[in-house]
């Protein structure tokens, strides 16, 4: 066929498309989605910051959705990108990137009770007005034990920060109340049906504090449901990668979560059916974290490698759960870890590992490929492959604890490990 044959062709058969709309008295109703572009130097929209982001989205979330279309460039972004339902947002690939600015802290030098619209603080450099905003209130000594509130900033006068929303909580100063710019790159609440995809999300960590993954990361998302990411990386966020709590039906295709200073993927609690697919956790504190009661998850074709403490941890009511085709090596700990929970209907019950390859584990210091601790249940290990090379600090292949029942370990292959299997069980209960 010849080109000219061809584009024949492709006329003919756009015109009898376009002719099927037309040719009956059939109502049309496809509805046909809007596609909205920013950039830098050209585009519908045109800016280089979070601001003309977010009025992509709000356009777009007027019209019911559509597609915001980024074009190449870095955006330096002073607060979140507020996802909204039914909106596709579309980068350029690696070109596409959306990083998070320098970061300020500051401790207030005022108390502010729940019902302010403002509070005071040491230094207000470094904060803007429309910049994000996180207020913070010690609990306890974790890094979780924080009340929190994250706002956006309206207005400042001398040391005094306006904020968008009601303080919630209550702020003391003998409390450590402090006030940051930490917030996420991306994030929602209470929005369903959203794709993400071709992206870089950039959390310049080294000019950012720590924040924990319940409360910020590169991606946030909460009661959220029917997300979907491809292509995306978030990579150098002083939290965690991707984290998202009591949202239902996540699916991740060709992400990558990278140098993060916190959990790389973070399914967090209550989140039903998260899928990973042909993911990377490469260089984190842990890979992909299983959080509270976590369930019908699949992770399939996915390598967590190099992570400082776990590839994998599974634990508190994470059921149901299948680990496939995946490799966990040279991660700092274990390769897989069960978490002790304690008592037995807190453990992670009826998991599966299949056909996966747990290689290298233990950075300086003996490590374990799997590790099955407290009462956990019914986990099957099948077709694995349990790999130490020569000189590797994998000096366990599988360890389960003396309270672990009904582990079921099949046609699994085990290679260089002095102690294939760990069987810390009494002898009637195995």
């Amino acid at each position: 066929m010849t080109v000219a044959t061809l584009l024949v062709s492709l006329v003919v058969v756009g015109s009898a498309t376009n002719q099927a709309v037309t040719a009956t008295n059939r109502p049309m109703r496809n509805r046909q989605a809007f596609v909205l572009t920013v950039g830098q130097t050209e585009g519908d929209l045109r800016g280089t910051d979070d601001k003309v982001i977010q009025a992509g989205i709000e356009y777009l979330n007027r019209l019911g959705g559509g597609t915001l279309r980024l074009l190449p460039g870095t955006y330096t972004l002073q607060n979140a990108i507020y996802l909204r339902p039914n909106i596709t947002l579309q980068g350029s690939g690696e070109t596409t990137i959306l990083r998070k600015a320098d970061g300020a802290v500051t401790s207030l030098v005022r108390d502010s009770d729940w019902f302010e619209y403002g509070v005071q603080v040491k230094d207000a450099k470094g904060f803007v007005p429309g910049g994000g905003i996180m207020l913070r209130s010690k609990t306890g000594p974790g890094d979780w034990q924080y009340e929190v509130v994250r706002a956006t900033v309206t207005a400042i006068e001398g040391n005094v920060l306006f904020i968008d929303r009601i303080t919630q909580k209550d702020f003391w100063t003998d409390k450590e109340a402090t006030a940051a710019t930490i917030f996420p790159i991306l994030t929602a609440e209470n929005v369903d049906n959203v794709t993400v995809k071709d992206l870089v999300l950039d959390g310049n960590r080294d000019k950012n504090e720590l924040i924990n993954g319940n409360f910020a990361g590169a991606v946030f998302i909460q009661q959220c449901n029917r997300w979907r990411f491809e292509n995306v990386t978030a990579r150098r966020y002083n939290g965690d990668g991707y984290s998202f709590q009591v949202c239902d039906d996540i699916q991740f295709r060709h992400c990558r979560a990278l140098d993060n200073a916190g959990l790389g993927f973070h399914p967090g609690s209550g989140s039903q059916r998260p899928v990973f697919r042909d993911c990377t956790a490469k260089g984190n504190s842990l890979g992909l974290y299983f959080c509270w009661a976590v369930s019908d998850g699949l992770a399939e074709n996915c390598t967590f490698s190099e992570n400082k403490q776990f590839g994998i941890s599974i634990g508190h009511r994470d059921t149901d759960n299948l680990i496939r085709n995946c490799t966990m090596e040279r991660n700092g700990a274990v390769g897989v870890l069960f978490r002790n929970e304690g008592a037995e209907f807190r453990a992670g019950h009826r998991n599966r590992i299949e056909n996966c390859t747990i290689r290298d584990t233990g950075a300086g210091k003996p490590g374990i490929g799997i590790d099955i601790q407290g009462k956990t249940q019914d986990i099957t290990i099948q077709d694995t492959k349990v790999v130490n090379t020569a000189g590797g600090n994998q000096k366990t292949g599988i360890r389960i604890g003396k309270e672990a029942q009904r582990i079921v370990l099949q046609g699994n292959m085990f290679d260089g490990c002095p102690r294939f299997v760990e069987d810390l069980r009494p002898s009637e209960s195995r």
